[in-house]
């Protein structure tokens, strides 16, 4: 089965991002791996303290999946899979790729404020002719209907 890669993160292209991936996934046929990265420079405390902000990372993460998961079964019968990373963003992403052979796409929604589209957007899109799949950038202000219009 193929499987739409796409990045949990606190902005808010993220939902885009999420609708498109699931939406393809249902009319496709696919599946949705939903990736999380917990950069390694949270984590530069003392151990008792890395370590419990490690844990309260993988909370949140998993609670703010739950939403989008819930979201996923009930309106497109999709069943996400989460995988929670450390590390630098960028090369998670690239591990995840070639380690599951299933993921055929990554999707990833793009800012909509001056400074441009967002980091993984921009770095990601400049390597994109040597990415071993697909990209899709998904624009952060279309709208719900417009999303499920082209999908």
């Amino acid at each position: 089965m193929r499987k739409f890669l796409v990045v949990l993160d606190d902005s808010r292209e993220c939902l885009n991002a999420m609708r498109f991936a699931a939406l393809r996934a249902a009319h496709t046929g696919g599946g949705v791996a939903i990736l999380s990265v917990i950069p390694p420079e949270e984590f530069q405390h003392w151990i008792g303290v890395a370590d419990l902000m490690r844990a309260e990372a993988r909370e949140r993460i998993e609670a703010h999946f739950e939403v989008f998961a819930k979201w996923m079964r009930d309106r497109q019968g999709i069943e996400p899979e989460l995988l929670i990373r450390e590390g630098d963003p960028v090369s998670e992403i690239l591990a995840v790729i070639r380690e599951d052979r299933e993921i055929g796409v990554l999707v990833l929604g793009a800012g909509t404020e001056k400074s441009g589209p967002g980091p993984l957007v921009t770095q990601l899109s400049k390597s994109s002719g040597s990415l071993p799949i697909p990209l899709t950038i998904v624009p952060g202000e279309m709208s719900k209907e417009r999303l499920e219009s082209i999908t």
